[in-house]
C-alpha cells in the first residue's frame, strides 16, 4: 500500500510510536512474520504492517437522550449551563492573558473544537465565550478588528449523537464557520497541529469502557450488588480510578499532537474531592439504591444488576494534575477547584434532578435493563431524591483545567 501524502506518513509514526499501540494488524497479503517497516521514497512510503492501540478498540458510546422532548438532554442540562456559566470569567481572563498567539502558524482561520458536545445549547454558550475572549486577545496585541481571523468551530460528539438537533439549533447570529466532527475524544480526531484551542465542559468524566474486573467473578474488583464506586471496595475504586488515568492518558497524547504550540485545552469537569461526599455521587448513590430496589422486587434479574456499572469516574484535582505531567507536553496553566453551596432537596428540585440524570443514562440504562421499566425506575428514583430532604445533599464541586501546549 502506498501514499504521496507526508502528514499520513508521519501519522503513521506517531500512532506506531505511541505508548498504548499493544497489537499487530496485519493488512492482507502481507507475510504475517514480517516486521514494521516504512520505506521512504522520494514522495512515498511503504507499510508492511500497523499497530492499532488496544483501548480504541474498546471505546463505548453513551449519548445523551436527543430531540427536544421532555427527558431531552436540550432541555434537561440545566447543571451543565450553570457550570459553563460559573467558570466564563475564569476562562475568558485565562484566553486573554495566556494565549500565546505570537507562536501560531500564519493562517486566516482559528480554529476551536469543543469535545464531547452533545445537543443542547449550552455548547453554543461555551463556544461564544471563547470566541470573545480570543477576539479581545487579538485586540490587546494592536489587531483591529479588520485584521481578526476567521474562526471555525467543530462540534464533536460520538457519531450517536444527535447532531440534527445540534445543527438546527445553531444560533443565527454566529460569527463562526462550523463543522461536525464525529468520534471519540479518547482517539485521534483533528490533523497534527491544526487545533488553536480545544474545550470540554461535563463530558471528561465518562470514561471509554467499564473495566471488565468490575464484572469479573473471579475479581477482586467485581462490583457485585452495585453499579456504582463510591462506596464500593477498595479495588473497585482502583478499576475505576486506573481506566481514567488510562482515558487521560490517550486523551492528552492525542491532544498533544493536534494543538498547536502556544494553543490552549480548556476542560471543567464534575469532581474536585479525594473523599466522595459531594452531589453527584450521592445521586448515582440514590440511583444505585433505585437499581437495587427493583432487583429485589424480581423487576430486573441479579445477573442485570451485577453486570451494570455508570462509567463515570469523578477526579480530583491531583489526579488531573498527575495525568497532565505524565503527558508533558502541556504546561499548567490553572487546576481549580470550584464549588457551589449545599442545598437540600425538595418535591420541585428532585423532579429537575431526576429528569437531569435521565437525560444523560437513559440510552444506557435501558440497553442494560429495557426500556420498558425506565418511567418506573425514574418515579422511584424522584421519589428517593425527596426523601433526601432530612440531610445535606453534598456539594457540587467542578475543576476548572487550563493548559497550554508547549
Amino acid at each position: 500500500m502506498a501514499s504521496t501524502a507526508s502528514p499520513m506518513a508521519s501519522q503513521f509514526r506517531s500512532s506506531f510510536a505511541s505508548s498504548s499501540t499493544k497489537r499487530l494488524a496485519v493488512p492482507k497479503d502481507i507475510n504475517i512474520g514480517a516486521a514494521f517497516r516504512i520505506s521512504p521514497t522520494k514522495r512515498s512510503f511503504v507499510i508492511k504492517a500497523v499497530q492499532i492501540p488496544r483501548e480504541m478498540e474498546a471505546i463505548e458510546e453513551y449519548p445523551m437522550n436527543g430531540g427536544h422532548g421532555i427527558y431531552s438532554y436540550a432541555k434537561n442540562s440545566y447543571r451543565q449551563g450553570q457550570a459553563i456559566n460559573a467558570v466564563k470569567e475564569l476562562i475568558k481572563e485565562e484566553i486573554t492573558e495566556k494565549l500565546d498567539i505570537n507562536k501560531f502558524p500564519s493562517s486566516d482561520t482559528f480554529r476551536i473544537v469543543d469535545v464531547g458536545c452533545s445537543t443542547g445549547p449550552n455548547t453554543f454558550f461555551a463556544v461564544q465565550n471563547v470566541l470573545e475572549a480570543v477576539e479581545k486577545k487579538y485586540q490587546r496585541e494592536g489587531l483591529d478588528h479588520c485584521r481578526l481571523p476567521e474562526f471555525q468551530v467543530f462540534f464533536n460528539d460520538h457519531s450517536s449523537n444527535d447532531f440534527n438537533t445540534l445543527f438546527t439549533s445553531l444560533p443565527p447570529n454566529k460569527n463562526y464557520y462550523v463543522a461536525g466532527v464525529p468520534g471519540s475524544f479518547h482517539a485521534r480526531l483533528f490533523p497534527e497541529a491544526s487545533l488553536h484551542i480545544v474545550i470540554s465542559s461535563y463530558a471528561l468524566q465518562w470514561i471509554s469502557h467499564i473495566p471488565k474486573e468490575l464484572v469479573d467473578r473471579s475479581s477482586p474488583a467485581w462490583n457485585k450488588g452495585r453499579t456504582y464506586y463510591a462506596h464500593a471496595g477498595a479495588e473497585t475504586i482502583k478499576a475505576y480510578a486506573d481506566q481514567f488515568a488510562k482515558d487521560m492518558d490517550n486523551f492528552f497524547h492525542f491532544r498533544a499532537q493536534e494543538v498547536v504550540t502556544g494553543g490552549m485545552v480548556l476542560l471543567t469537569i464534575p469532581g474536585g474531592r479525594l473523599d466522595y461526599q459531594i452531589l453527584s455521587n450521592t445521586l448515582y448513590d440514590l440511583l444505585e439504591s433505585t437499581i437495587v430496589d427493583l432487583a429485589k422486587k424480581g423487576i430486573i434479574s441479579e445477573e442485570k444488576l451485577d453486570s451494570f456499572n455508570v462509567p463515570q469516574y469523578f477526579p480530583s484535582p491531583q489526579e488531573m494534575e498527575a495525568a497532565v505531567k505524565r503527558n508533558g507536553c502541556f504546561s499548567i496553566e490553572r487546576i481549580e477547584c470550584l464549588h457551589d453551596e449545599k442545598k437540600q432537596a425538595n418535591p420541585k428540585e428532585a423532579r429537575v434532578f431526576s429528569s437531569h440524570m435521565r437525560a444523560g443514562l437513559e440510552f444506557l440504562l435501558s440497553e442494560h435493563f429495557g426500556h420498558e421499566i425506565m418511567d418506573e425506575l425514574f418515579d422511584l428514583f424522584t421519589k428517593k431524591i425527596e426523601e433526601c430532604e432530612v440531610f445535606d445533599m453534598g456539594v457540587a464541586f467542578k475543576l476548572l483545567v487550563v493548559l497550554k501546549r508547549k
